[in-house]
């Protein structure tokens, strides 16, 4: 199926507030209507789960978006492996995955969890929490930044500039804010310049000392390399896992039977993860280019054409899974596309996993009688990374 101009942009609707703060109605309509091809883009839409999943093991599409769209990514950087084909995504993710490793990942559950106790001890203090600031950000910022050998002291810095460089993968980036973000990304780059150059000097036991250390085959990564998968790890690793946690416990909220069942079985934590990660998922839209023509269903696809895919539709595709639109924690076990698929599966999923887990299954053993004040429910002006805000709960502790 072809569009034209005439057409409703489901660009600028996705970005209308009232869509922002629920997508899915808008999203069903799409998927209804997909795959479709915006004749004057050129541009490829993907709604349903079976296309998503073909698009993102075919070897004619292409993960260099900043070829074809140069606006994409951080500026005046090398791509994150993230942004690469084989061989190169290959040879970075098989060495960066080398530190990511069961084991290491599993080290740092006990300060996961001391991070989400004292958040919800102080919040108890309060009788309130406010689920992002308080939690779903700092949790995972704080992982990360000490995982790589960060001051604590410089978590506001990169606080800004993390907000700032995620705005790269979203749609709709002015040119204003481009100077703001191109700023940030020369702040970023020269903080861990300097401090690449230190650990190099001085190597510790963090995460980047490890990258720096890393070797297969002889092979290494170089300094460019370095500072790419490290603005990939600190920007969207943690902004995502944010949204996660966020997103898992508000659909948590909105379902309190659910949240009483995972407060009676611990067991189903991993359940309320990967239903959490299917029913609104952190990152909304995964993009492709196409190195030469090819299909998508029987829609032909010029090459060159930039392919979007709503992931926020293929998981809630109905002929995926039943009753798509209700968050429950018997769902059977169904893969989602929340961490895409194929060769660029989220390298980082197993932590994030780790990390809303400990937070979900604390929360519902320590939280008793959380109100949600809806009013100051509000959502992030990104399309593509989707959370809220700001989210205000009461509740009591338990005793």
């Amino acid at each position: 199926m072809t569009t034209s101009d005439s057409k409703p942009d489901p660009f600028a609707l996705l970005q209308e507030p009232s869509v922002r703060a629920d997508p899915y109605p808008l999203y069903h309509l799409l998927r209804e209507q997909c795959p479709i091809l915006i004749e004057d883009g050129p541009l490829a839409l993907v709604g349903s789960y079976e296309h998503s999943q073909q698009v993102l093991r075919d070897p004619a599409m292409s993960s260099r978006l900043q070829d074809l769209m140069p606006g994409v990514g951080r500026p005046d950087t090398d791509p994150p492996f993230l942004l690469l084909d084989p061989p190169d995504h290959t040879r970075l993710r098989g060495l960066v995955s080398q530190a990511f490793t069961p084991r290491a990942i599993a080290v740092l559950a006990p300060r996961i969890t001391e991070i989400v106790e004292n958040a919800l001890a102080e919040a108890a203090e309060r009788g309130s929490i406010d689920i992002v600031a308080d939690l779903a950000y700092p949790l995972p910022v704080t992982i990360i930044s000490e995982w790589l050998g960060v001051p604590t002291s410089d978590g506001e810095s990169l606080r800004e500039w993390s907000q700032l460089l995620t705005r790269t993968f979203d749609l709709n980036v002015g040119s204003d804010e481009r100077d703001e973000i191109a700023r940030a990304a020369k702040d970023f780059d020269e903080y861990f310049r300097d401090l690449i150059a230190f650990r190099r000097r001085t190597p510790g036991d963090d995460l980047l000392s490890q990258l720096i250390s890393v070797e297969e085959r002889g092979d290494r990564l170089t300094s460019a390399e370095l500072l790419a998968t490290v603005g990939l790890l600190l920007v969207a690793g943690h902004e995502t896992t944010t949204n996660l946690i966020s997103n898992g416990l508000l659909a948590l909220l909105r379902h309190p039977d659910e949240l009483a069942r995972l407060r009676a079985d611990p067991g189903l934590t991993d359940a309320a993860v990967e239903e959490s990660l299917r029913y609104d998922p952190s990152v909304q839209l995964v993009g492709r280019v196409t190195k030469e023509p090819t299909t998508v269903g029987t829609l032909p696809v010029p090459a060159n054409t930039w392919t979007i895919l709503l992931i926020g539709a293929a998981n809630r595709d109905p002929a995926r899974y039943p009753e798509p639109d209700r968050f429950r924690l018997d769902r059977d076990s169904v893969p989602h596309l929340a961490f895409s698929y194929g060769p660029h599966f989220c390298i980082g999923s197993s932590l994030a996993r780790l990390e809303a887990g400990i937070a979900f299954r604390t929360f519902a053993s320590t939280v008793v009688n959380p109100e949600l004040d809806a009013d100051t429910l509000s959502y992030r002006r990104h399309v593509n990374f989707r959370g809220p805000d700001r989210m205000i709960v009461s509740f009591d502790a338990a005793r």
